[in-house]
This record gives C-alpha cells, sequence and structure tokens, in this order.
C-alpha cells in the first residue's frame, strides 16, 4: 500500500466518487464496486478494513443527506442485533490470508447478485422479531465481507420501508456497524497508516456522491440501476476469484 502514486489515489477517489453516487441513488453497491479496483493496488486482505473505515465518511454523509427520512426505530433494532455478530465476523476476516480473502471477496460479490434478487422474491414481510433475527445473520455477514449492504436494504425493504427512508435508515445502521468493525480491525492491526490515508481518499471523495444521489433519485429507473450494477459486480468477482485460484495453483 505504501507503493500506491498519487494517480492511482487520484483514480480511486474517482472511482470513489462514481460508487458514491451510484450507492446513494439505490442506497448499496459502494462496497460492490470499489474490491475490484483496489485490490490490485492495496491487495486482497487490506480491502474489507479499508472499505470498513471509509464507509464511516460515505454512510455519515449519506445520514445527512437522507436524514429527516430515518426510521429511528428499525435503525435500533437492527443496530442492537448487529453488532456483535459484526465483530465476530470482522474478527474471523483478519484470519484469512492473502488468498482466502481474494477468494472471498470475489465468491460473495458474485453471490449477492442472485441472492439479492431471491431475498426480493421471498423474504416477505418482517416483523420486529424477523427483521431482529435476520439482523444477526447480517451482522456476521458485513463484519467480514464487503458489499453485504444488498442484504441490509432487503431486510429494510421487507420490513415495511421504501425510498428514501430505505437509503437513510441503512445509512445509521451502517455506521455503529462500521465503528465496531473497524475497532477490531485497528485490534488486530489490520489498519497500519497507509490504510487510513486510503480509507481517507475513499471517504472524503465520496462525501459528494451523497448529495449529488439526492438530487438523483427518482431519474433512473431501480430496475435499469440493479441490472447494470449487477452486471458490473458479477464481473468484478468473476475477475477477482480467476485471481485469487491463480494464486492457489
Amino acid at each position: 500500500m505504501a507503493d500506491v502514486t498519487l494517480l492511482q489515489y487520484a483514480l480511486v477517489g474517482l472511482a470513489s466518487l462514481l460508487a458514491s453516487i451510484v450507492g446513494g441513488v439505490a442506497g448499496y453497491g459502494t462496497g460492490l464496486l470499489l474490491p475490484p479496483v483496489l485490490i490490485p493496488l492495496i491487495g486482497a486482505e487490506a480491502v474489507v478494513p479499508v472499505i470498513g473505515l471509509s464507509a464511516l465518511f460515505t454512510n455519515g454523509s449519506r445520514l445527512v443527506a437522507f436524514r429527516e427520512h430515518l426510521d429511528l426505530r428499525r435503525a435500533g433494532i437492527v443496530s442492537l442485533f448487529a453488532l456483535p455478530f459484526s465483530a465476530l465476523g470482522a474478527y474471523g476476516y483478519t484470519l484469512l490470508s492473502g488468498r482466502g480473502a481474494l477468494l472471498l471477496i470475489g465468491a460473495v460479490l458474485i453471490v449477492l447478485v442472485p441472492a439479492r434478487r431471491l431475498m426480493a422474491r421471498r423474504l416477505g414481510h418482517l416483523g420486529d422479531g424477523g427483521l431482529a433475527l435476520a439482523s444477526s445473520g447480517y451482522g456476521l455477514l458485513v463484519g467480514g465481507t464487503s458489499g453485504s449492504g444488498v442484504f441490509l436494504i432487503s431486510m429494510l425493504l421487507a420490513a415495511g420501508l421504501s425510498g428514501m427512508a430505505v437509503i437513510a435508515t441503512d445509512a445509521a445502521i451502517s455506521l455503529p456497524v462500521g465503528i465496531v468493525k473497524c475497532a477490531v480491525f485497528l485490534w488486530q492491526g489490520a489498519l497500519p497508516p497507509a490504510a487510513w490515508i486510503m480509507a481517507g481518499v475513499i471517504g472524503l471523495a465520496a462525501v459528494p456522491g451523497a448529495f449529488v444521489a439526492r438530487r438523483l433519485t427518482g431519474g433512473l429507473t431501480l430496475a435499469a440501476h440493479a441490472w447494470i450494477l449487477d452486471g458490473v459486480v458479477v464481473l468484478g468477482g468473476t475477475l477477482l476469484l480467476v485471481q485469487g485460484l491463480r494464486a492457489a495453483s
């Protein structure tokens, strides 16, 4: 990570801005789109800690932009049950090798695309009890992977939220979860000074994206956005899996 050039930092910042706009419109996507950009520069092991740290900026700005639509009660339920499991997932991630992290991230990116569509059809309506139970599984997944916000979006939709309320509540949940993840990564030595610099570049570049997305919300159909995002995610995940399999041989 110490060998990253100024030009590469600038390209990461641009990718972060674009990913933040996409994520701000749909409520997810930032953590799905950045790994293929970051892994060649900083290595697979550093990706989840760096994105987790940068997400504090991303979700903070998104919460400010959409704050009037926040569902505080449901944000509290999900956060309460997700936090301990997110710490467990983050700790498990720190035990992976570089090759293991590469394979995990690539597989998760690919699996999340059909999983999101399946959950949208099958999850049904979630009451408070069902939301709490689903939050435990979400916490474990989000702690050790990048891009699992698609599950949180599906949970909130099934709980009865819609539109900007989903985006605001997702951001409010992701902030405390991100703080717990970063605390575990810091404790395990997975956030050296160079990681903070990269996370700062990503986070600061993403801040204006939330406010651009606030203006764009409603300008793109959800179906069109979903197909575009899914295609990019599957391509990126496939490339990471190929790279990980080559490293294994």
